[in-house]
Parts: C-alpha cells; structure tokens; sequence
C-alpha cells in the first residue's frame, strides 16, 4: 500500500490534495461562489431562502463531466453550505429544497461519490486555506473559506478538526509502512517498533491539538451558533420523512434522508481501528457509524477497507512476544481510546449538558441523528479492552 495510490499523504493525510485557494470555478459558477460566501451576511436578515431562491438554475452535467475532481469539490462546498443555510437559516424547516439548489448538488454528489448535503469533507477538509503558502498546515497559518454565520467559536470549530486530519498524516503513513513490513513476512522486529512509537508519538499531537477546542470554541455558543447548521434530515424530528429535492427526476418528488455533517465522518478513527483490529460489539451507534462509511470519500473508503484487509499487525503482536512492541502497539490502542474519550468528554459539555435548542437541534441526538453518549463511552471502553497482556 501506498499513500499516493489513494490520494492521500504524509503532510495532509485525509485533507484534500490540493490547496482549496488554489481552485479557481468557471465564470458562470462565480455567482454561485459569490451567494455562498456572502452567507455570514445574508443569514442575519433572516430570509436566505428569499436569497438562495434568486440563483439561476443550473444543469451541472457538462461542467462535471469535464472537470477536475478539485474542481467538483469546491463546487460541493460552496453549494453544501447553502443547501444547509436553505434549510436551517429560518424558524421553521421547509418540506422541499429548490431545485436551484437540489438539482446541483445532487448532480454533484452523484460525481464525487457522496450524498447531496454537507459531508465532512466540505466542512473541514476542503475547507480551508493557509496565509503562507508554503507554510504548515496547523493553527498559527490556516484559515477558513467557508462560513455560515462566520463567528470565531465556527471558525475554530472547523480549523481544529482541520489541524488534526493534517497531523494524522503520519498515522496513515506508518500504518501503510506496517502493513509493508508484515507482508514480508520477516516480522522485522526493529522496523515495526520504530512505525509503532512514531504512531504513538503522533497520538500525542493530535490528543493536543483536540485538547485546545476550548481555546476559542465556547460550549454555548457552539450548540446555538455552530451546530444549528451542520444537522441532516434523517432521524430529525424537525423534518419527519426528509426533503423533497425538488426537480430531481430519479427521486420521483418522494422526500429523502440524509445523515448530517458530523465529525464521525472522519477516516482517521476507523482506519486506525483497522489497523490496530479494534472491533466494536453489534449496537446502535456502531449501525450508525457503519452507514456513516457511504459519506466519505471514495478513496478514504477504499483505504480503509484495504488497511481492515491487509493488517495482521494485531496478530503478529500477539504471537511475537516481543514486550516493547506490545507496550507500544497497547499505548496506540490506549492514545486511540484517550481521543474518543475527550470526543465523550466534548459531547458532554458541548451538546448534553446545553438547554434544548428546538427540534432540530437536540441534545441528546448528534448531528448525524442518533442518540450518541452511552455509545460513545461504550465504543471508548471496547478499544480500551483490545489492550494485549504484556
């Protein structure tokens, strides 16, 4: 396995191969980019979908056919962020999304392999810029490009998770080394303890970048200003069956459910589970995070389903009984279980704990529509359990 093979890298891991800046829309899109970007101001009048219902509507067939995958994906971002605002920017949600904007973004999502609304990768990991070019991609030099009512908690909400896909980039690099150096089947010791304590040295990067989502994201306000935004329309009270898409022909003007943005859409834990073989018992959450798989990335998808089938690291380390290698490929188990911990621990002040927030916008259910914290810790202590005996 290479990195390369599924886009991926060691300096970006799951983040876009390409500076989102850098991507530039054909002429007849700029009003499109324009309306999206000009969100932050449209939002607080209160009537966006007046707005939003003024854009011209556009068949995206020969535009998708023929442009680049980068091209398609700032696309996606820009019409996902509006499609959100359309449904979530005034009182009460509407049964039917426009077909200025449902005929796009379906057309779109069908290209790029993911459901018409706001995935993770929009959100976060084509989203975002940095101020020096040839800069590193963390918190003291990127930026977000798209914003829906553009406050500080939205902006380091997003930039964290950004941060943190970035860091990982040595986590998937060494797990493609490991799988490299057990498919020789000389089981070198030397090189899987370094891959391994590189691994676990990375955990501890990431674990402090997450550590500082307080920073600059207030519990509050991000349950009454962020969150708002990013909910689907599956399992949500707020819209019952779903939306209709209205003018999309496959669809036959029956309403369709989607999960929303969340960051469990997010490749770094699931492939880290399949490399460490971290298995999760039959339960709701698990249902939901296996429905989450068809919201990611073609290519993320594909590298996690490779890594689940190619690791015989587990394995290997239980039967080498070599000791510095069972403490550290135990200390990347528990590092993994210390990010879903303060994943928990986030869940608990920033959602559970906050006053109800309408229909929409429940506490006890996250943004991909489903009841979230027993789960959560029960996910947290089966990765804990997966610890080896030394």
């Amino acid at each position: 396995m290479k990195l390369t093979d599924y886009g991926l890298s060691r300096e970006r891991g799951f983040l876009s191969s390409f500076d989102p800046t850098d991507i530039t829309l054909p002429e007849f899109l700029q009003p499109i980019r324009e309306m999206a970007l000009a969100l932050p101001r449209i939002l607080p009048t209160g009537r966006v979908r007046a707005h939003l219902e003024s854009l011209p509507a556009l068949d995206l067939t020969d535009f998708l056919a023929n442009a680049s995958d980068a091209e398609q994906r700032i696309a996606m971002l820009h019409y996902s962020f509006m499609v959100q605002s359309y449904v979530w920017g005034e009182k009460e949600p509407p049964k039917a999304l426009p077909a200025c904007l449902a005929v796009p973004i379906w057309q779109i999502g069908q290209a790029i392999g993911q459901p018409p609304l706001l995935p993770y990768s929009s959100y976060t990991l084509e989203n975002w810029g940095r101020f020096d070019a040839d800069g590193p991609i963390d918190l003291s030099n990127i930026y977000t490009i798209q914003h829906f009512d553009g406050g500080l908690d939205e902006a380091w909400f997003i930039l964290v998770h950004v941060a943190i896909e970035a860091r990982a980039g040595e986590l998937l690099e060494e797990a493609t080394n490991l799988i490299s150096h057990l498919s020789n089947g000389d089981g070198n010791a030397a090189a899987i303890e370094a891959s391994l304590a590189a691994m676990s040295a990375t955990w501890d990067d990431i674990n402090a970048i997450f550590d500082r989502m307080p920073d600059q994201c207030d519990p509050y306000v991000y349950f009454h200003r962020v969150r708002p935004w990013i909910h689907g329309w599956k399992d949500n009270p707020a819209l019952g069956d779903g939306l209709i898409y209205e003018g999309v022909a496959e669809t036959n003007g029956a309403p369709q459910a989607f999960r929303g943005q969340t960051g469990s859409q997010s490749s770094i834990v699931p492939a880290m589970d399949a490399l460490l073989s971290v298995g999760h018992a039959a339960d709701p959450l698990r249902t939901f995070l296996d429905e989450l798989h068809a919201y990611r990335p073609p290519n993320h998808r594909r590298f996690i389903e490779d890594v689940r089938a190619q690791s015989s690291l587990r394995e290997y380390v239980e039967g080498a009984g070599n000791k510095a290698i069972t403490i550290l490929y135990n200390e990347n188990v528990s590092k993994l279980a210390r990010f879903r911990t303060r994943h928990l621990e986030y869940a608990a002040s920033y959602i559970n704990k906050q006053s109800k927030g309408g229909a929409g916008n429940d506490p006890d259910v996250g943004t991909g529509g489903t009841p979230f914290m027993k789960y959560l810790k029960k996910h947290r202590d089966e990765a804990e359990a997966h610890l080896l005996p030394v």
